[in-house]
């Protein structure tokens, strides 16, 4: 996976850029799609040759002031040019290292169990869930510790109602986990969830073979219908976790004095005395039970 990254990436962000949308009149049919390597090299002020050789993995030391002439013809904007840069300038060796498996804080933990009015949930750098207050969990199974949010979007069907809606929420988590990976492709976790996700869903395998990379959205709304308490509309904010390897906390709020905070109150009354279903084991098709989302804001992916 990690033998011409910058030359990957290249490929694949040129290959979705349509000659129309750069000014390149298009009068004969094409056998490729996108711009053709000599196309980009003239919108990036650089040889053909040289901008061959730089996706083939034959030039694995290209100048800042190259790196950015590129993804300014390709039109990538900020999260997907540090990408490229960091895929060009890796950090040192020790990144690809065998990591550990990922920890909460024990007073990061202790923290959100003490919430019982805002639901709140610690995601890992791979998208999994590491730790969980007890009313996160009563609004979705999903959010339960252990579970893999991109992996139960693309296997569990039922959780995203709309097949228009699921590959946006995929599309969006396997922009995120691209770009929480960076260059360190051959880390274990990341190669044993690509493996699987590759094998069984063909969403994913053309979702990741974009390259598409996004920064983990800060804040927003969703809305969801919670089948015990009915209509939510909640704000969420990410904070990062400090010192923690890319930990995300991820909190729920409703609008002091509205329905929503009511319904949270009895969702708090009643998560002692309900029990989440245990998330699928590898290969179980059973459906989680998660909450219908009602608009695009679903709690996947907090698109807003």
């Amino acid at each position: 996976m990690a033998e011409n990254l910058v030359g990957e990436y290249l490929r694949a962000r040129r290959e979705q850029v349509a000659p129309e949308d750069v000014g390149i009149t298009v009068t004969s049919h094409r056998r490729v799609p996108g711009l053709r390597r000599d196309e980009l090299a003239m919108l990036a002020g650089i040889s053909t040759e040289y901008y061959t050789r730089l996706e083939q993995g034959r030039d694995r030391h290209p100048s800042a002031q190259v790196l950015t002439a590129v993804a300014r013809a390709l039109e990538l904007d900020g999260a997907s040019t540090a990408h490229l840069h960091d895929l060009a300038d890796p950090a040192p060796r020790r990144r690809r290292a065998q990591r550990r498996a990922e920890v909460v804080r024990p007073s990061v933990s202790q923290l959100i169990g003490s919430w019982d009015r805002s639901p709140a949930f610690v995601q890992g750098r791979h998208l999994d869930v590491l730790a969980a207050n007890a009313l996160a969990v009563a609004l979705s199974p999903l959010f339960t510790p252990g579970t893999n949010l991109l992996r139960s979007v693309l296997l569990h069907p039922g959780l995203v109602d709309v097949d228009e809606e699921r590959e946006a929420v995929a599309a969006e988590l396997v922009a995120v986990l691209r770009r929480a990976a960076g260059p360190d492709v051959d880390d274990p976790r990341l190669v044993e969830l690509v493996g699987e996700l590759s094998v069984r869903s063909e969403l994913f395998r053309r979702l990741w073979a974009r390259h598409d990379v996004r920064r983990h959205p800060g804040g927003g709304v969703y809305r969801m219908h919670h089948p015990l308490v009915g209509e939510l509309e909640l704000t969420y904010d990410k904070f990062a976790v400090a010192d923690a390897d890319d930990q995300v906390l991820v909190v729920y709020q409703a609008a002091a004095g509205s329905r929503s905070a009511e319904s949270l109150a009895l969702l708090h009354s009643l998560s002692g005395t309900v029990v989440p279903r245990p998330h699928p084991e590898p290969g179980n098709s059973e459906d989680l039970g998660a909450p219908t989302a009602s608009s695009p804001h679903h709690p996947v992916a907090h698109r807003d």
